[in-house]
């Protein structure tokens, strides 16, 4: 009988970490994750990884009504961070000048894209040659492949793990925007859902696109991903 009367508190609990509607609590860790806008051409043509390339000025221009979505859908206040790279630096400025206003930037080292060590730069149509593993089909290499002096998608999962755990902790009930790199992202998702780097390899994350999650008392929850502001 004292089961079944403590069973409605248990149920009411639960329900407090539902997400039924579209609005957002407040007072939630949450990540706000953007993988940057698309580089410029010639260096789409090879592996560039944690090199610093520009970004390609005629989509600056032509996505515009992106990043004017972006700045209304993200969060005030927000902590922002980036990468070292100048990708995600120029990215974040082009979301705060399309109307979300000025907000301090601050340089994350761990939130940078996989280090290809000695292939970085490389012509993909070259990579087949050095690559020990079969290649991932939706990332160039696969996620225990190490290039030499680099680094391997599962230990950029494991650097990013341990990142989100201590923002977590750091700014606990708050937002917190990242500019990110597409792997990056991955490896947040891979941390959230506790799955293998191999698997979260399989996520899209498309340039500029969103990915939320929160972390709540019960555990990490993913309330979005990949998802193209404007469209």
């Amino acid at each position: 009988m004292n089961e079944i009367r403590d069973l409605p508190k248990v149920l009411t609990s639960s329900q407090d970490h539902f997400l039924d509607g579209p609005k957002l609590a407040p007072g939630i860790t949450r990540f706000w994750l953007i993988r940057h806008a698309l580089v410029e051409e010639n260096a789409r043509m090879c592996m560039y990884g944690a090199m610093d390339v520009p970004l390609c000025p005629d989509s600056l221009i032509a996505q515009r009504p992106m990043y004017r979505a972006l700045a209304e859908r993200l969060p005030k206040p927000a902590h922002w961070l980036v990468s070292p790279l100048s990708r995600t630096q120029r990215t974040a400025q082009a979301v705060q000048e399309a109307g979300y206003g000025p907000a301090k930037l601050t340089v994350e080292p761990d939130l940078i894209e996989q280090n290809l060590g000695s292939w970085q730069g490389l012509p993909y149509e070259e990579l087949p040659q050095y690559l020990n593993l079969a290649p991932h089909p939706f990332w160039a290499v696969g996620a225990t492949e190490c290039p030499p002096e680099g680094e391997s998608m599962i230990d950029v999962c494991a650097r990013v793990g341990r990142l989100l755990d201590r923002l977590a902790e750091k700014y606990a009930q708050q937002d917190i925007v990242a500019v990110t790199h597409g792997g990056v992202v991955r490896a947040a998702l891979a941390h959230a859902l506790r799955i293998h780097a191999e698997t979260a390899l399989h996520f899209s994350v498309q340039n500029l696109a969103l990915t939320i999650l929160e972390r709540l008392d019960v555990g990490w929850r993913v309330v979005t991903v990949n998802e193209l502001p404007g469209v």
